[in-house]
């Protein structure tokens, strides 16, 4: 009698077989002060140890139903909030990343406001911010400045198309502040006037009121994000 798929899983262990190490690692920016931040934390364990890293983990067959509960589960531990904006951004797998053995990772990229999380932040020793072009310079464990670059160059091109970048804000935000952190990005100037009619036209955006003066003594009209940004996309790309 030809043996049943229930009877053939009933004595299967898996055990038995060699598997890779499998984790989910996460560059995850911020834009501040000008500035585009990601967020290292540094290990505390061999392999690596005493290395700036992007933050990550094992999956946990236990706790995580799926990749995206792993990011977000290992994502919440590291700033205390859930990120408003996360997108897989490639998988990468061999038997020389990882001192322990072959190793899998599935490498997303987030979006959070440095105001939602600074604090949690702050109180927490081995995790920091720091400044994108900085980063680069450092020694970080495993292969995060390759995937650090990877993502970089994800959300420029998503700056192009979308307004994905507007998570990076606080929840409230004026347009030059958005037009600002598009220019970071991208890494060129955008003129504001195609800026402006691009984003209206979009109406992605809701009015909250009036900002207190800045310094040439004018209020700024602030905005918040309205439902369904995450999955709009711009016809053409940003003209700079």
């Amino acid at each position: 009698m030809q043996e049943t798929e229930a009877e053939f899983l009933k004595k299967y262990d898996r055990r038995e077989y060699l598997a890779p190490l499998m984790t989910v690692d996460a560059a995850i920016f911020t834009f501040h002060g000008g500035k585009l931040l990601v967020l290292l934390t540094e290990r505390c364990e061999h392999p690596e140890k005493g290395k700036w890293a992007l933050p990550g983990g094992f999956v946990d067959e236990e706790k995580d139903a799926s990749l995206e509960e792993a990011i977000q589960r290992k994502l919440q531990e590291k700033t205390g909030v859930k990120a408003p904006y996360i997108e897989q951004l490639m998988s990468v797998g061999n038997n020389q990343r990882d001192a322990r053995g072959w190793s899998v990772t599935v490498v997303y990229t987030a979006l959070v406001a440095l105001q939602s999380c600074q604090s949690f932040v702050d109180n927490v020793s081995d995790v920091r911010w720091e400044m994108y072009e900085e980063a680069l310079k450092m020694d970080l464990a495993f292969d995060h400045i390759e995937i650090m670059k990877a993502a970089r160059e994800r959300l420029k091109q998503k700056a192009l198309y979308s307004m994905v970048p507007a998570y990076a804000l606080p929840e409230e935000f004026t347009l030059p502040e958005l037009q600002h952190c598009l220019e970071v990005l991208i890494d060129k100037p955008i003129q504001k006037k195609s800026f402006r009619r691009r984003v209206e036209q979009a109406d992605l955006m809701e009015e909250v009121g009036l900002r207190s003066a800045d310094k040439k003594g004018r209020p700024s009209m602030a905005y918040r994000l309205k439902e369904g940004v995450k999955d709009f996309t711009f016809i053409r790309n940003l003209d700079a």
